[in-house]
């Protein structure tokens, strides 16, 4: 499958302005990827691919998650975390994309974990910072994501955990686990 493959898949799977976050998420990526010197060919895979469970049935991507062993919590923390573990699981088994990196990195695009490589970093990042993004705090987290990448995901995680908070709904602990350890790591 070839990334114009890719994005046909994609398109079936989503409605118009999903897919249009999608090319922002991809041409983000890419951007941020080569600012850092992060594999930019697999920023483009995991960008175009991180939202084709978005819009599954939501017992579809529990019974997976549930059934791949993975983390419960991704069901206990709302049901908007769950097209990120379960897409990752879609898209090796329905597209055969088998690059353990690419996987991760849309695993996590959602909730972010501990020690999160670069490119995880760019595909969370990207996510949230693609130019089709209108919220508060976004262009706080574009400009910081121009000077220091990983001050830009601190950024991005903090306001997530936030609005969160101001909502009165849990947070997701590794999410918690992100932000602790960036913070950690940056004040060294």
């Amino acid at each position: 499958m070839n990334k114009d493959e890719a994005l046909a898949q994609v398109k079936e799977k989503l409605t118009a302005h999903r897919y249009t976050h999608t090319l922002g998420v991809k041409e983000t990526a890419i951007s941020l990827a080569k600012q850092i010197g992060v594999d930019s060919e697999k920023a483009e895979w995991a960008a175009i691919l991180h939202d084709y469970a978005k819009f599954r049935p939501k017992e579809e991507m529990k019974t997976i998650i549930l059934g791949e062993g993975l983390d419960p919590d991704f069901i206990s923390y709302g049901e908007e975390l769950l097209h990120a573990p379960a897409g990752a699981c879609l898209v090796r088994d329905e597209l055969g994309i088998s690059d353990a990196d690419i996987l991760r990195a849309i695993m996590w695009h959602t909730t972010g974990k501990k020690g999160m490589d670069g490119l995880e970093k760019v595909v969370f990042l990207a996510d949230y910072i693609e130019p089709n993004r209108n919220f508060p705090g976004v262009n706080a987290v574009r400009e910081e994501a121009e000077k220091d990448i990983d001050r830009a995901v601190i950024l991005a995680l903090s306001n997530t955990i936030s609005f969160l908070l101001k909502k009165s709904q849990p947070v997701f602990p590794k999410t918690l686990e992100a932000y602790n350890d960036l913070i950690m790591t940056k004040h060294k």
